[in-house]
């Protein structure tokens, strides 16, 4: 240190009679570059203004700046020591302390899952799988009754009570804008929704570019046919309008006393007997090149459309008429031969004559169009009131594997004929087999939806929107109301309603 300017202090013998003494020998002195000069002390004592000598003290080696001041070393440590003192103490707090009060704490989270058709027995086997990768989630499944069921869930919703997931109808998103949260694309990504499931899906669940649910399953209306009726005329299942025409005709029974139908040729026509009139009408609405949506934009279609749909109970040469069991009634006592309905009526049919032979096909369509239809289904969504949204959505993630789905599907076939059918359009063909079941799926990828459609029992769009539809079509029927007319009253009641949900 001593050839970068360090001060060396000497011992020296102290001086006598103001002469320096000689000293006994020493070490060579180390070359400085600088000495401290020495005070020399007379008989008398030390001079004016001078301190006594000092005894030498062990002085810590300085560094010298450009300028001539100096920084003690032992203050350079020491703040190297704090420097270092805080950096270690930084990252203790980084990466021991935050994640303490910033990580999710790993404590038990109870979700609320609201479902409608299946007893919690079928979902059990289910939510344990969910609970056995995620152990500190429980997911508990609550079946609801129907009646009031969109009412009871966005009022206990509102109150901050409801269900953290709930099943909803795929046409009620805008009377559910308000309680539904759109799902991150950690959840599915856009580029997944459009790959994994059918367009109308994709149309009815999206809005923005958010997607707000998932389903578990896809129906679409399809044409039942009495296998007995068909083969003892030689009919086939009709591929077209003009063939049902023909068709429905030839196959129905009349009393040739009174003109009374005994065996429908088909149940379409009316309203208040026929299941599902309102998704038949919006089916040929569809077809017919109507927008079921604002239906006087197209009113030349729209009442045309009416006019198809009635002639089957006016016309002299009528298939169905309003004094006939209600249709899925008749089809299963085998006095229809064509019946619209969707998978589900399956199992009351057989319910009610477990003995009666039919088929499924898809629906007719206009010869040379596409071969549209209907579709209606159900939607698992999460509430934007969720106290648990990151367990919730980590569940609707697990809701889309493909496993999940076939292992519903399997624990719904041990209790029924088959289960709800694969809303992934990747799992279709596992359906193939299912002569019943599979027309339906063949249709999913040219169906569409509309707020005309039954079994919803939601009592807001669809209930008051069948309402002014079946009051246009009985005012056909019974006042003889031009088709014109009749659509005048529709158009009229539906804008009004859909005024209601827009200021909403």
């Amino acid at each position: 240190m001593a050839n970068q300017g360090s001060t060396i202090f000497e011992n020296q013998a102290a001086p006598q009679n103001g002469v320096p003494q000689s000293s006994p020998p020493q070490e060579a002195p180390r070359v400085i570059d600088t000495v401290t000069p020495v005070q020399p002390v007379s008989a008398s004592g030390p001079p004016p203004n001078s301190q006594p000598p000092q005894p030498p003290s062990a002085v810590s080696p300085s560094l010298e700046s450009d300028e001539g001041s100096s920084f003690p070393l032992g203050a350079i440590i020491k703040v190297v020591i704090g420097i270092v003192a805080f950096l270690v103490l930084l990252f203790i707090i980084i990466r021991v302390v935050l994640p303490i009060f910033f990580q999710p704490k790993n404590e038990k989270v109870t979700l609320t899952y609201w479902g409608l058709w299946e007893d919690a027995a079928v979902l059990e086997p289910i939510l344990s799988d969910f609970h056995k990768q995620n152990p500190n989630i429980t997911v508990k499944y609550e079946k609801q009754d129907i009646k009031q069921y969109r009412e009871r869930l966005m009022t206990r919703i509102a109150n901050g009570d409801g269900p953290d997931i709930f099943r909803f109808h795929n046409t009620w998103l805008v009377q559910m804008s308000d309680i539904l949260l759109p799902l991150p694309t950690d959840v599915i990504t856009k580029e997944d929704f459009q790959k994994l499931y059918y367009p109308v899906v994709q149309k009815d669940l999206t809005r923005s570019g958010a997607i707000y649910g998932i389903p578990l399953h896809i129906d679409t209306l399809g044409l039942f046919t009495n296998n007995e009726i068909f083969q003892a005329a030689g009919q086939s299942p009709p591929e077209t309008w003009d063939d049902f025409i023909r068709v429905s005709r030839g196959l129905t029974v009349k009393d040739p006393t009174d003109g009374k139908i005994k065996t429908a040729g088909a149940a379409i026509g009316a309203f208040n007997n026929v299941n599902h009139a309102p998704d038949i009408v919006s089916l040929l609405f569809l077809q017919n090149g109507a927008d079921v949506y604002n239906l006087a934009a197209t009113p030349k279609s729209a009442a045309g459309t009416l006019q198809f749909y009635t002639v089957f109970t006016t016309d002299s040469n009528n298939v169905w008429d309003t004094t006939l069991d209600p249709s899925l009634l008749a089809f299963a006592k085998g006095n229809v031969a064509m019946y619209f309905g969707y998978s589900w009526d399956i199992f009351a049919i057989k319910a009610l004559n477990p003995q009666l032979s039919f088929s499924v096909s898809p629906v007719p369509h206009i010869a040379g169009s596409k071969p549209l239809t209907i579709a209606s289904y159900w939607v698992e969504g999460v509430s934007q009131k969720s106290k648990h949204q990151k367990e919730t959505l980590l569940f609707m993630k697990f809701l889309t594997k493909k496993e999940v789905q076939q292992k519903l599907y399997s624990e719904e076939s041990k209790t029924r004929l088959f289960g709800e059918l694969y809303s992934r359009s990747d799992l279709g063909d596992l359906l193939k087999d299912n002569k019943l079941v599979y027309p339906f799926i063949t249709q999913a990828k040219e169906a569409s939806s509309a707020f005309f459609v039954s079994d919803t029992y939601d009592n807001g769009l669809n209930t008051k929107a069948n309402k002014y539809l079946e009051d246009g079509i009985q005012s056909m029927i019974t006042d003889q109301t031009s088709p014109q007319s009749a659509l005048d009253t529709i158009v009229a009641g539906v804008d009004q309603l859909l005024s209601q949900y827009a200021k909403q």
